[in-house]
């Protein structure tokens, strides 16, 4: 690092000094300014760091007793993507006299995988950009400076992330009632299984689920708000996977909250079977049908009667708040004698078949008056999934549309994509090695500061001691490589 400063100070100071002369003769010129100062800067921070992990390399190099078993084979140059740039460095291969075994230790140290082209930081500059616009977009996004990331390679690492389970609440509370609502959306698929394969009839589409549990609706900043929010969802086909969602969602409420105390977890949806089929996941949860639905229903029974469509409208209503499901009944049935043409009896038939199939769901609200029973689900996928999924005209894999759901989902759950970077490495092979930690890098501290209580001034002399950051690379090492 200190070379890298001193390189600076000689010529990268002088750069700078021509950036601000030449600003100095055109003081419009703003933004090449800004970009020269920039360009300067981030190329001193790429020098730095690599600097700073060739260093670690180094003692890898000279200290046969942090790599015991370990001897050197070559060392090569090497370029990790950063947020900051690429940085370019070198590292020493070695090979385990045990094993056989062929590693760069330093990126055992670092973390980075056999085939890493990125460090942490730009994955999640990465994911950030990508879960709200696009791939190329995403990796456009991994570096301040010019130098990106292809669409191929963003797809490929989002295919492949892996999510933690929702954070439950930090302390159980305690509630009379819980709020679900539930929804869908319609993904257009590229192909199903591999580019090509969809044929007429098309089958196109993949629906990703959407739930979210909350506490009820706070009005206090002018607008309905719902309070502490969790979002669940993805793709989930089939009834076991609808059993997974369903049982996700009950763990959350289990630690999040008095299950004793609750009274009742209402399960607000459009009526669909999957969404019904909470309540056999959810203790307590009873099924309510999404008010904005049973009206849809209702307006398509009757929009064609002209003159009486207030009265036949009104009749339905009445029925409903009578809890009178032969009256309903009785109601679509004078609309259909007074109905012609086959589009529009199949019209009143399937609005009637949904009105009094998802019966039990009306009366549910109607019976408990309960004013916080709503449901804002369609709102809830158009932001969280037709923004980036299905509102403009694109294309996905199943595999695709699964984790873009889900990556949407832990980004409004306020999920921070450093540390869903960070998660992946779960589910990498540890590398092979000595286990066995000799010194730990606390003991080594605790040491070093022995040591220099007792020399005093004398201990910063090279001839009596190493440098302090050189003992806290070295006790760094150790720990890392004798560790795993």
């Amino acid at each position: 690092m200190n070379n890298s400063i001193q390189h600076f100070c000689s010529e990268g100071v002088k750069n700078l000094e021509k950036v601000m002369t030449d600003y100095a003769g055109d003081m419009t010129k703003i933004a090449e300014m800004v970009e020269g100062v920039t360009k300067r800067v981030t190329a001193l921070g790429c020098s730095m760091i690599a600097e700073e992990w060739e260093s670690y390399d180094e003692l890898l190099r000279k200290r046969k007793s942090l790599r015991p078993e370990w001897y050197i084979v070559r060392r090569d140059e090497t370029t990790l993507l950063t947020s900051l740039g690429n940085v370019r460095y070198q590292k020493t291969l070695f090979k385990n006299k045990a094993t056989g075994e062929y590693e760069y230790l330093l990126d055992r140290i670092m973390g980075i995988g056999k085939h890493a082209r990125m460090t942490e930081d730009a994955e999640a500059k990465i994911l950030e950009e990508a879960v709200k616009s696009s791939y190329r977009k995403g990796g456009e996004n991994a570096a301040i400076t010019a130098d990106v990331v292809s669409k191929e390679a963003v797809m490929n690492k989002i295919h492949t992330l892996q999510f933690p389970k929702a954070e439950p609440q930090p302390e159980k509370k305690t509630l009379k009632y819980l709020y679900i609502d539930a929804d869908e959306d319609h993904v257009a698929l590229q192909y199903l299984k591999e580019k090509g394969d969809i044929k007429k009839p098309r089958t196109n589409t993949v629906m990703p689920k959407l739930v979210y549990v909350y506490e009820g609706i706070s009005t206090e900043n002018g607008r309905n708000e719902l309070i502490n929010k969790k979002h669940f969802g993805g793709v989930y086909e089939g009834g076991e996977a609808i059993e997974t969602l369903w049982k996700e969602v009950s763990e959350y409420i289990e630690k999040s909250y008095d299950t004793e105390k609750l009274e009742k977890i209402y399960i607000n949806g459009d009526g669909a079977a999957w969404i019904k089929s909470g309540q056999r996941f959810i203790e307590k949860g009873k099924f309510v049908l999404d008010r904005f639905h049973m009206h849809k229903y209702i307006i398509g029974a009757t929009s064609h009667l002209k003159d009486s469509v207030e009265d036949a409208r009104s009749e339905i209503y009445r029925a409903i708040h009578r809890k009178n499901k032969k009256q309903a009944e009785e109601a679509f049935g004078k609309i259909l004698a007074v109905t012609e043409g086959e589009a529009r009896r199949k019209a009143v038939e399937a609005s009637r078949d949904y009105i009094l199939g998802n019966w039990a769901g009306i009366m549910q609200w109607v019976r408990d008056k309960n004013k916080e029973v709503r449901c804002s689900a369609e709102g809830h996928v158009s932001h969280i999934y037709a923004d980036r999924m299905s509102s403009r005209p694109l294309g996905w894999s199943r595999i695709g549309a699964d984790k873009m759901s889900r990556l949407r989902i832990y980004e409004r759950n306020g999920g921070d994509m450093l540390e869903l970077v960070r998660f992946q490495k779960k589910y990498l092979p540890v590398a092979a090695g000595c286990e066995e930690l000799i010194c730990s890098s606390r003991e080594m501290f605790v040491s070093e500061r022995k040591n220099r209580n007792k020399l005093g001034d004398m201990a910063d002399m090279p001839v009596y001691s190493i440098p302090y950051t050189q003992i806290k690379k070295i006790a760094a090492l150790k720990n890392h490589i004798w560790g795993l």
